[in-house]
């Protein structure tokens, strides 16, 4: 699996622990930047270069980082097809594809320590899906909420 990840120059150094950490756990990773040292990147080229490899299928998932995760979200979830959550804890990571089937995670290096970050990502990567339907129905009803998101989608993204 390919997961591509960005940021902003606040995320440089939490991107790159980020990076190293897939990379070990196995993960082919499409990095986009920024760099340390490079001209500064900003939180909305970085997001929607991100997007763009999911949208054109040449990453299945994303992570993306600014100062809070929330300027990143808010320009990846303008793309078709991209979930992007915010996420401060594995346990908000972990629902964030549980409930929501997020495939890109925003971070902000001033809200999460890289420790935490980890545990987060790692709680995404191993998530799938419904796991947390107490219920078949409760499953059912999830898979039939990103049904009617795709409808929206289909509505409003033109």
């Amino acid at each position: 699996m390919t997961i591509a990840i960005g940021c902003d120059s606040w995320g440089i150094w939490l991107k790159d622990r980020i990076v190293a950490h897939l990379k070990e756990r196995g993960f082919d990773v499409a990095d986009v930047g920024g760099y340390e040292g490079q001209p500064k990147r900003r939180y909305y080229e970085a997001a929607a270069d991100v997007a763009h490899l999911i949208q054109t299928g040449r990453a299945e998932k994303g992570i993306l980082l600014c100062g809070t995760g929330m300027g990143v979200a808010i320009v990846a979830n303008k793309f078709k097809g991209i979930y992007a959550a915010v996420v401060e804890s594995e346990f908000a990571a972990l629902k964030a594809k549980q409930i929501n089937n997020a495939n890109v995670l925003a971070f902000g290096p001033m809200m999460i320590s890289e420790w935490r970050a980890k545990l987060a990502v790692d709680a995404w990567l191993d998530a799938r899906h419904t796991d947390a339907a107490a219920t078949p129905e409760v499953a059912e009803f999830l898979k039939y909420s990103m049904q009617m998101i795709r409808g929206i989608e289909e509505e409003n993204f033109r």
